[in-house]
Formats: C-alpha cells, structure tokens, sequence
C-alpha cells in the first residue's frame, strides 16, 4: 500500500473538512463576533469537545486499534468482528454513563473549566445551559471514533477523513437559518453540535457495513469477559492520563484566559482554528495513517520497517511543517484579517487574534511532530512513556504561563503551548532513539541543510511582501485582499518548491510503501 497516495487521500479530504471550518467560523464571527456569549459557547463546547478526546479520539484510540490490528492479523476476521462488537458495547455504556454525569453536574463543570466567566451571571448560566444541551455529543463521537478505528485498520481512510465535515455544515446552517428564529440566537450552535453528531455517526455506518464490521452492541458483562476488551481498557488507563494531561492543559489555558479581558477565550479559539489546518492536514493524517502501519509491523516482527515509516513520517513533516509554521507566522494579520474581519470581529479583534496565532505558530513543528512520534509507542502498546513525557510537557508549559502570560496576555498562553509541544516531541524523540525503535536513515544532515535554504527563501519573500500591505485597513476591499493574501501563500509555495527542486527534492523521494 502506498502510504504517501493513503495520506494525500487522508488530507485531502482533511483539507476539505478544514476549509468548510474556516466557513463556518467566518460566518460565526460575523454573525456572533467575540463578545461574552462567543466565550460561553466556546466554553462549554470545550467540555464535551475535551471528553470526546480523552474516551474516543484520545485514549480509546490508542489502545483500541494497536490491538484490533494485532487481533486481525493473528486471529482473522470472524474474531476481529466479535471484538468489535463487544468493545462497542462496553464504550457505549460508559459514554453513556458519562453523558448523563455531565448534563447533571455542568454548572461545576463550567466552572471548573472557566472560573472567571463567573464575573457575568449571565454568560456563566448561559455557558451550562449550552453544556447541558452539548453532552450528549461525547456519545455519538465516541462511536464515531470506534468507527474510525476500524475503519483505519481496514485501510478505510476516506469516509472517516470526510466525515467532520457534516459537523461544520450543521454550523453553518444552524448559524445562517437557525439563529434568527431564536430570541437567543447563539442557542443556535449547541443544536448544531448535537446534530452534527448525529450527522457524524450516521455516514460511518453503511462503511462499516459494507466491511462487515457493523458494531452490534450488547450487554457489558458479556464485553467485559473478553480478554482483548480488559487488555484495551488495561491500556486505556495509562492513556486515559495521558491525554487527560494534554487536556488538563488546555483546561488550566481556557481558565486562565476566562480571567483575562473580555474575548481572550474567543481569540485564542479562532487562532487555534487556523493552527488546526496545517496540524491535520499533516499530523492528523500521518498519524492516522502510520498507527496502522506501524502496530502491523509490530505484531509482524518487522523492526526494520518500523523504523523506516517513523523515518519516512519525520522527514514529510519536516518538509511540509516548517514551511506552514514560516507561513503562519508572517502571514498572521493577513490570514485572520481575510478570514473573520467584519461585521462585530473588528480590526482589534483581528490584532489580538493574529498575536495568539503567532504564538501558536513558534510550536507548529512540535504539535505535528508529536502526532508521528506517539504512535511510535502506542503501536507497540507502550503507552507509560508517552504518559511520562506528557506530565513533563504540561508542566513546561504551565511554567512558561507563570512568566508569559503578566507579559504578552492571551498570546503568553499560545506561546506556552509550544513551548510544552516542542518539548513534548523532544522528549519522544529521545526516547524513541534510546530504545533503538526509530534509526534515521542516512542523509539527514543534507536533507536539513537543503531544507534551512529553501525556508530563507520563503521567509525572505513573504516578510518583503508581507510589509507592503496594511490588512485591517482594506476591510471594505474583501476580493482584493483575499487575492492579495492568495498571491503571496502562492509565491511564497511556488518559491519554496522551485528551490526545492533546484536543491535535488524529488516527490518520488517520499514515497512510502506498508504491507
């Protein structure tokens, strides 16, 4: 299987998911803006959108598909779909579990999360009723996940890459059609929350179907009898904390921003959303691609292949990272001035977020980074050394917020979180070479040396470019700053690849083959 074509396929159709985001948080933010009410949405789809990482995306899918693929590979299909079935019963019940814990608690959740939106009665209630009416997400999106994770072992990856995008489509319709028939329009996003999950779910299903593997969800006890169910919640616990610590660092950020002036939380949202491009584009998709791969390999006995696709993924995401981060960085006003000025996102709103995203943007690297190097040890179900780097990453960067943030406000907490990313990859770096897991292959020094001239390049024409243009000030001039900002990421593209080129860079060079 070509790993680059499976990848390219992943972020495509990742990209697609992206794009309809950027119109979906354009329209939020010319209809809503950043105003206390965008904080309270933003607070309380972080609840369910943090449960949904830590019980699907985060640790389930760690633990779950190293041993579906070890499963499959040893013990067949007929044994691959029993698993299945009884693991979706057992994420079932406890999601379940967990929803109805949420709708109850949401107000000490709220202000656990977001202590400072206490100040406004107003928006803090409004932040729990839309919490109450978000919960019921996680349960969809935990099915969503097991789904997907099937669906990746199979080597599925197209209708899981596409499926966020009906998310982002419920946004918007709910934002353009729904919004003005309430008296509280900003209602209008927790109802397309809950629709896109629905929405989610429903399309992963025919897929599975048509594999074989539709989940048939029965009683727990029966799921908890299976020896490879414990073995995966077994694992589960270790990530479980693992992801927790990622997410009790966003947490503490969201809380400290909730204390900072009015429309930080919302500042640092949309920032974070731009940062998602390039970061699933690149990371989300590698990594969803080399989890597989790499678990395979494990089970096979097939080290030097391990190391090989480790490699393969660390030298892509230099190439595509670095530039993005370079881009990002330069480009920050202009981006978020083309993306959500107007209407009540005004050119403060476009200054503040822009800082936040350069902030994002120094730690660019070490986020995607991290996508390819974890997997490098979930694959062979160690799961305690990421647990461990993750705990030192959360406290670099809770140590960079307590000098940051008195100084650069809500950019601080941007900044912090690439701090504690580029130590994060740091660390599974090391520890991937210590264990002998991952051996670069020769040529790294030309390849980094190439790479350093050709990112001068880039920086050099888009900082001259860049300086000619007042991006605020051209509000009323949409199509020519969205042409002006398309012209400059094209040359900006267009000269990096030509020096590319000139240096000796080949597409077939990064063309990866699994088995």
């Amino acid at each position: 299987m070509n790993l680059l074509r499976a990848a390219a396929t992943v972020s495509g159709l990742t990209l697609a998911s992206r794009i309809t985001g950027l119109a979906r948080d354009l329209i939020i933010s010319r209809v809503f803006g950043a105003s206390a009410e965008t904080d309270a949405f933003n607070v309380a789809f972080r609840l369910p959108n943090l449960l949904r990482r830590l019980f699907a995306e985060g640790a389930f899918q760690q633990a779950f598909v190293p041993i579906l693929a070890e499963v499959r590979s040893r013990e067949g299909d007929d044994r691959t779909r029993q698993l299945v079935d009884r693991v979706a019963s057992a994420l079932f019940w406890a999601v379940l579990g967990a929803s109805v814990i949420g709708v109850l608690a949401a107000p000490v959740l709220v202000w656990l999360i977001a202590s400072g939106l206490a100040r406004d009665p107003a928006a803090f209630d409004l932040a729990a009723l839309m919490t109450r009416w978000m919960f019921p997400y996680i349960l969809f999106m935990s099915l969503v996940a097991l789904s997907a994770g099937v669906l990746n072992t199979f080597r599925r990856f197209a209708v899981p890459a596409a499926t966020p995008v009906l998310l982002n489509l419920s946004f918007i319709a709910c934002a353009l059609w729904l919004a003005p028939q309430l008296s509280r329009p900003i209602l209008a996003l927790a109802v397309a929350v809950v629709i896109g999950g629905v929405l989610q779910l429903a399309i992963q299903l025919p897929a599975l179907a048509a594999i074989g593997m539709l989940p048939r969800p029965g009683g727990l006890r029966a799921a908890m009898r299976d020896a490879a169910v414990r073995r995966i919640l077994k694992l589960m616990l270790p990530a479980l904390f693992a992801v927790s610590v990622a997410q009790l660092s966003i947490i503490i950020n969201t809380n400290i921003a909730s204390h900072l002036v009015v429309g930080s939380v919302t500042w640092l949202a949309f920032a974070d959303r731009l940062m998602e491009f390039p970061t699933a584009l690149l990371g989300v998709a590698l990594g969803t691609v080399l989890l597989p791969s790499l678990a395979k390999a494990n089970a096979e006995g097939r080290q030097e292949d391990y190391s090989r696709l480790l490699d393969w993924g660390l030298r892509l995401t230099l190439l595509v990272a670095a530039p993005a981060a370079v881009g990002l960085g330069l480009l920050a006003e202009g981006a978020i001035a083309v993306l959500f000025q107007g209407g009540r996102f005004t050119a403060h709103d476009v200054a503040q977020t822009a800082l936040a995203l350069i902030g994002y943007a120094v730690g660019l690297l070490g986020l995607i980074a991290v996508k390819i190097l974890a997997p490098g040890f979930y694959a062979r179900q160690d799961i305690r050394t990421p647990v461990k780097i993750a705990v030192v990453a959360l406290l670099a960067t809770q140590a960079s917020n307590l000098f940051l943030v008195p100084v650069l406000a809500h950019a601080g907490l941007a900044v912090s979180v690439s701090v504690g990313a580029l130590a994060n990859a740091a660390m599974l770096f090391s520890g991937l070479r210590r264990r002998g897991l991952y051996v670069p292959s020769p040529g790294w020094a030309k390849f980094i040396g190439k790479l350093v001239v050709a990112l001068a390049a880039l920086a050099a024409v888009l900082w001259l470019a860049n300086r000619q243009v007042d991006w605020t000030a051209m509000q009323a001039q949409w199509p020519l700053r969205a042409a002006l900002l398309a012209a400059l990421i094209g040359g900006g593209a267009a000269v990096y690849g030509a020096v590319l080129l000139l240096l000796g860079f080949r597409p077939r060079d990064f063309v990866a083959g699994a088995q």
